[in-house]
């Protein structure tokens, strides 16, 4: 990011304008359990995807999203699903994706065939948006119902550790092959100066404890201190930490980051980084229409570590982080970037890739913080497919009814996957940083038209 859009950024943040990003962080379906990865100068978010209208965590798949802005996300679709694995069959539940050596990760949990209980399994890529493939042809670790929600780090020392479960938190010391591992399972010990109460198996009814560790643990590093996050306090869940001089403990809990508030979820899962020199926490919400404890969404919030190096509460907002960066409008921008959008979805193409379809008449995108710069764009262009009579794209500034800056008439192309690439004025001087919106427009009740990408030049 240059250092005038930073400053453009900071001074738009200050002035409540349009350098805020907005929670949920992606509309286009529900993303549960976040799990970021810094790699070069991008930003990786990892998500499970509960199903529309699900009465359980009836989940099929992992997804990936990127950023380099911290406002602006690109969907690269689905990295991974069940049937990759030839042993897993149901329950794609929470993932974290790590690189290591030029290879990439991605450690999930599911339903196994095997032992007709939870496992944790591996899979490989060679790139941090995939595609992944099962790494072992078989679970990590297999045979218990409590074997759920992964979290992985590299030690100083090279070292790799695999945290996992609920309501016991058991570890294991990765080989450097990352898909392997040396002697037992091992349980960590739970107490109450370390989790807020003692072990499941020994936890006395009736008494109230300080807190519990319930599930969904994310492990760190952070200057010589280990830190453990974790969702507490049973259901409803809230985030809570713990940190220890050792990878292994003793561990000391610290308190709650994120208490219980109406997040829409009865759940949470957390995941924490550091990018572009500000720290992020991820959660997720049920804050999306239609969405609620089986209908989750992925949002995140800036943050400060306190100088003792312990972490500070954190609310969840509906603003979420600020733009650390500017979106290029003059080369080709995937249509399925986007900062906020409504209505649309994704779909992806073996050929043309991850593409926004299901655009339907008063549907729109929204990109932040675009950096038109000094010059002005002549004509605004797009790669659209309509297998029917298509509609139009009005392109706007700083909000919905924002100034005109081109209208795009988009007509039929044979197919809903037979791209066209068109063009149309711009029609009035446009320079500077400012949001722009996508309305689409056209006949009320069918489809419109599908977008592959866009471009100003």
């Amino acid at each position: 990011m240059n250092k005038k859009c930073l400053y453009i950024a900071m001074l738009m943040q200050m002035a409540g304008l349009s350098a805020k990003a907005d929670n949920p962080v992606i509309q286009t379906c529900f993303t549960t359990d976040p799990a970021p990865l810094v790699y070069g100068d991008r930003i990786y978010l990892y998500v499970g995807h509960d199903e529309n209208k699900a009465d359980f965590f009836w989940m099929q798949e992992w997804r990936v999203y990127s950023s380099d802005d911290m406002v602006n996300w690109t969907d690269h679709g689905s990295s991974l699903a069940l049937e990759d694995f030839s042993w897993a069959d149901d329950r794609a539940w929470a993932s974290q994706c790590i690189e290591r050596n030029g290879k990439f990760y991605l450690y999930v949990c599911a339903h196994s065939k095997l032992s007709g209980a939870m496992a944790i399994g591996v899979a490989v890529g060679d790139s941090p948006v995939g595609p992944f493939k099962d790494a072992i042809g078989k679970p990590l670790a297999d045979g218990n119902w409590d074997y759920i929600d992964p979290t992985v780090f590299v030690d100083d020392d090279g070292q790799a550790y695999l945290y996992w479960g609920n309501p016991e938190i058991y570890y294991v010391k990765l080989n450097e092959d990352m898909v392997s591992y040396s002697g037992e399972v091992q349980v960590i010990e739970q107490t109450v100066e370390g989790f807020g109460a003692p072990g499941p198996k020994v936890r006395q009814e009736g008494v109230k404890y300080k807190d519990n560790y319930t599930e969904g643990p994310w492990a760190y590093k952070r200057n010589g201190k280990y830190y453990l996050l974790y969702a507490a306090g049973g259901v409803p869940e809230h985030i809570a930490y713990s940190m220890s001089d050792s990878p292994t403990g003793p561990w000391t809990y610290m308190g709650e980051i994120m208490p219980l508030t109406d997040t829409g979820s009865f759940t949470n899962h957390c995941g924490v980084v550091d990018y572009k020199g500000n720290s992020y926490f991820f959660y997720h919400t049920g804050k999306l229409p239609g969405g609620g404890g089986f209908g989750r969404s992925a949002a995140v919030e800036q943050f400060e570590y306190n100088a003792d190096g312990t972490i500070p509460v954190i609310m969840p907002t509906e603003k979420g982080a600020p733009a650390v960066g500017c979106l290029n409008p003059y080369g080709r921008v995937e249509a399925e970037t986007m900062a906020w959008s409504e209505g649309v979805t994704t779909e992806p193409n073996a050929k043309t890739g991850v593409y926004v379809a299901d655009i339907h008449n008063g549907d729109f995108i929204k990109l932040a913080n675009v950096d038109f710069k000094s010059g002005s764009p002549k004509k605004f262009g797009a790669s659209v497919a309509s297998a029917l009579r298509g509609g139009t794209i009005e392109v706007r500034l700083d909000g919905k009814e924002g100034p005109l800056v081109a209208c795009l008439e988009v007509s039929g192309t044979g197919g809903w996957e037979k791209w066209k690439y068109l063009e149309t004025p711009v029609l009035t001087e446009v320079s500077g940083i400012h949001d722009v919106y996508f309305l689409f427009k056209g006949r009320l009740g069918p489809k419109l038209f599908n977008v592959d990408y866009w471009k100003f030049k």
